[in-house]
């Protein structure tokens, strides 16, 4: 089985950078560039398009709303032809600069507040799907398994792969804890491998009130400003490796 492992990438701009991203780069099998919005700038896409080039990781935009100091996790007040013209143009952007280091774009995820808004409208869904189907039909996009995207992606003809996150709980209905309430980020060492462990195995992940649920999803995602990233990206990757899987980016896992 294949699997596919990602984590957002680039989330600084200028001299901060959120974590190493270079370190990162050398575990995940997908990169999800910021593009400028939420974080990132030309420079440092280039930089994180460089590294996955030279490790052989899978390029994807990671647009999210314009809001730098809120980091993209604060819904704001943008029409839906407004929020079409922002994916659109942080996808172009970062297409433009993979082109010019002769790397293809193969996915896009949605960022934060960017996703969720996306996530619950459907009209707005498919507004933004066609506007990416139209700009490449050829993207894969990262979503929330049952999700608005997922099922407006393939109305579009686009190719979804769906993500489990690691490091975030889940509440009985499948959707992810507000970052607001306790323990809705995981980071004990033990949880995250035996939780990675009953996704490889079963398919499955314990909610937050202790329920069953089905997880269908073939990638794994780390969120990178979470802190010690690094050390549970590395925890997520042995656990795909014991468990007799191979970590793939999104278009071989797809293939």
């Amino acid at each position: 089985m294949k699997i596919d492992l990602n984590s957002d990438m680039g989330e600084g701009f200028g001299p901060y950078r959120l974590c190493d991203d270079a370190a990162l780069m050398d575990v995940v099998s997908s990169a999800n560039i910021a593009c400028g919005f939420h974080a990132g700038d030309p420079d440092t896409m280039a930089r994180m398009v460089r590294l996955a080039k030279a490790r052989g990781v899978g390029v994807g935009a990671h647009p999210g709303l314009p809001d730098r100091l809120g980091f993209g996790r604060r819904e704001m007040p943008v029409e839906p032809d407004e929020m079409r013209q922002q994916v659109l143009y942080q996808l172009g952007a970062l297409k433009a600069i993979a082109r010019g280091e002769g790397v293809p774009v193969a996915h896009i995820s949605f960022h934060a507040a960017m996703g969720s808004m996306i996530s619950r409208d459907p009209a707005l869904a498919d507004l933004i799907m066609q506007a990416v189907a139209l700009v490449d039909d050829g993207l894969i996009v990262y979503c929330m398994p049952d999700s608005e995207i997922e099922r407006a992606a393939k109305r579009s003809g686009l190719r979804t792969l769906t993500l489990f996150l690691a490091d975030r709980a889940y509440d009985a209905s499948g959707q992810l804890v507000s970052r607001k309430l306790p323990n809705s980020v995981l980071k004990d060492e033990g949880k995250v491998r035996a939780r990675v462990r009953q996704f490889l195995e079963s398919g499955t992940v314990t909610t937050i009130d202790g329920q069953t649920i089905a997880m269908p999803a073939r990638s794994i995602l780390v969120h990178s400003d979470t802190p010690g990233s690094l050390e549970l990206a590395r925890i997520v990757r042995s656990e795909i490796e014991a468990a007799g899987a191979t970590i793939a980016p999104a278009r071989d896992v797809l293939a």
